[in-house]
């Protein structure tokens, strides 16, 4: 203890991912330094094209992209409440807000209109979406169901969601959002053509193009490297990460460490039920 206050105890951060291309060869701390790569790789020579001809390319393009990479973020953390796309929909046409779905004369025509542009992204055999608003015990809510083969699909995005500080924060974005998005983008790079209609589905098809022609490997542990790779990412003392081990917050580290490695059974089981849905990216 006396070392770590002194601030004489570090550790070294190997990275996370080795990508190849051809002969050369980089490595990457984390999946951040991952996406910006794929990123990068992907948007080479690419440009996206709207409905009405306009294009964006170079950091114009790049600035559309580093929007969609941040709300897709918010949007996947709120998936484990509605599906993916139900809520890109919705932020795109602007309505995770009080605004619209408190106020009856918006609200309606609003779950309406999102029901019809699902139903018209969707292929053609898996179409069926309408969108309305339903009464509940927390207020009004968007309601938006199907139903394929005999079986109802139905998603709710009621008052506790749009409340909650990502959709919030993606509410922020609509603006940019109905700009892209209003109509369906085509990305095109070299001889390929990628049609999006959501912050995602761009993500996907810059990550795609940017994986053309690389192999990558991501490392589980120090064990996997050769002597040469770890001296080269990890101890030589010109290129390594470390990180400074501090003490703070003492006493509820232990009380959660006592917890979860304790032989006490109950008091494991009740952190992790009142924890397990905080778990944003699990990483396995």
């Amino acid at each position: 203890e006396a070392l770590i206050r002194a601030g004489h105890l570090y550790i070294a951060q190997p990275p996370l991912y080795r990508v190849k291309r051809g002969s050369s060869e980089i490595y990457l701390k984390d999946d951040g330094g991952l996406e910006d790569h794929l990123i990068a790789a992907g948007l080479e020579d690419a440009v996206l094209t709207f409905h009405d001809g306009a294009e964006r390319s170079g950091a114009d393009l790049r600035a559309v992209v580093e929007t969609a990479r941040k709300t897709a973020a918010l949007v996947k953390a709120l998936t484990r409440r509605v599906a993916q796309h139900i809520v890109e929909q919705a932020a795109i046409m602007g309505a995770l807000t009080p605004a619209i779905l408190n106020d009856p004369e918006k609200s309606g025509p609003t779950a309406d209109f999102i029901g019809r542009r699902l139903d018209a992204l969707a292929p053609e055999i898996e179409r069926g979406w309408h969108g309305t608003v339903l009464d509940t015990r927390n207020g009004p809510a968007f309601h938006f169901s199907r139903t394929l083969r005999g079986v109802t699909e139905s998603h709710m995005i009621d008052q506790v969601l749009i409340t909650t500080p990502e959709a919030r924060r993606l509410d922020g974005f609509a603006a940019p959002l109905q700009e892209v998005y209003s109509h369906p983008v085509v990305l095109r790079r070299k001889e390929t053509e990628t049609e999006v209609n959501s912050p995602s589905a761009l993500l996907e098809a810059v990550y795609a193009a940017g994986r053309k022609g690389l192999t990558i490997q991501r490392y589980k542990g120090l064990g996997e490297m050769n002597p040469e790779q770890l001296w080269e990412t990890t101890l030589d003392p010109e290129v390594r990460t470390l990180r400074l081990v501090e003490i703070k917050q003492a006493q509820e580290a232990e009380e959660i460490f006592s917890t979860l490695m304790g032989e006490v059974v109950e008091p494991r089981r009740e952190f992790i039920q009142q924890n397990a849905l905080k778990v944003v990216n699990l990483d396995v």
